[in-house]
């Protein structure tokens, strides 16, 4: 898969850089008993006020694909990849596959996967791209991804394009997972997960070329604190570019947010982690 550089048509595609995925995507029409309509509330609560700055609804009206990030249900029953298709709600593509018994489902898709392969969920399954199988049962070494948090909970971990995880051991009940931020952390090894990377690996190399195409994201414009006042945030205000006036970053409402540790040090997985990302 490549990038592709968007030819000089004015401002907004002179430095655009995509995704190719006509070499991917092996169909546009989505399947329509997996579609599900999305409400437009973006970053508003039950009063209809914003409470998370910089979002809104998506420009474009978009239907939900339901996807299938445990299998468990499925497990021994082999299935075949119809289609590899685009999915306007998170950044891997996904596949629509057809079960030995009938039944079609959407699932994440891996890097390298192609329309006929044959994928699984068992226990004792091929260590193959798209198969799914228990931590306990992959050898060290091998890439995982759309990982359990517990058994029998659905793939929680890994899901983001291009991503994945390296399964490094096993320590009595649990399985050493390398996370893709560097992270060791110790997951319970019945969890479940997926053999290979998650699809679409160029999607970080990217360049949009306008703020408009943010907008159709349903990304709004992000604003400097120092472009503010001084009541709006506490690096606003001043006379031309001036300093922060404090020495500790700080966000919106006067909290550090740099040279602190931001996780809750009560949190029960804290045993669970081995070496924190850095």
């Amino acid at each position: 898969m490549t990038t592709k550089v968007i030819k000089s048509r004015g401002p907004g595609k002179r430095v655009a850089v995509l995704v190719d995925k006509k070499n991917i995507i092996t169909t546009d029409e989505p399947y329509k008993p997996l579609l599900i309509p999305l409400k437009k509330r973006t970053a508003r609560n039950n009063y209809g006020r914003i409470t998370t700055r910089f979002r809104a609804n998506p420009y474009h009206r978009r239907l939900y694909r339901l996807i299938d990030f445990s299998r468990l249900d499925k497990k021994d029953i082999p299935a075949k990849v119809e289609t590899i298709e685009y999915d306007p709600n998170r950044s891997a593509f996904i596949m629509l596959v057809c079960y030995q018994d009938g039944e079609r489902r959407y699932h994440l898709a891996p890097e390298g996967i192609k329309v006929g392969d044959e994928i699984i969920c068992s226990e004792k399954g091929e260590i193959k791209t798209g198969n799914r199988l228990p931590l306990k049962n992959i050898p060290f070494g091998t890439e995982i991804f759309e990982i359990e948090l517990e058994p029998k909970s659905g793939g929680k971990l890994v899901r983001s394009a291009g991503s994945f995880g390296v399964m490094m051991g096993i320590e009595g009940d649990y399985a050493l997972i390398k996370m893709p931020s560097r992270e060791m952390r110790k997951i319970h090894k019945e969890c479940y997960a997926t053999i290979g990377r998650v699809s679409n690996s160029m999607w970080r190399l990217q360049r949009l070329g306008k703020a408009g195409r943010n907008i159709w994201k349903g990304e709004r414009p992000n604003v400097r604190g120092s472009a503010m006042t001084p009541r709006d945030h506490p690096y606003g205000g001043g006379e031309g570019k001036a300093p922060r006036g404090t020495r500790k970053p700080k966000d919106k409402w006067g909290n550090v947010t740099g040279g602190r540790k931001t996780r809750n040090p009560r949190k029960p997985s804290w045993s669970l982690i081995v070496q924190r990302r850095k």
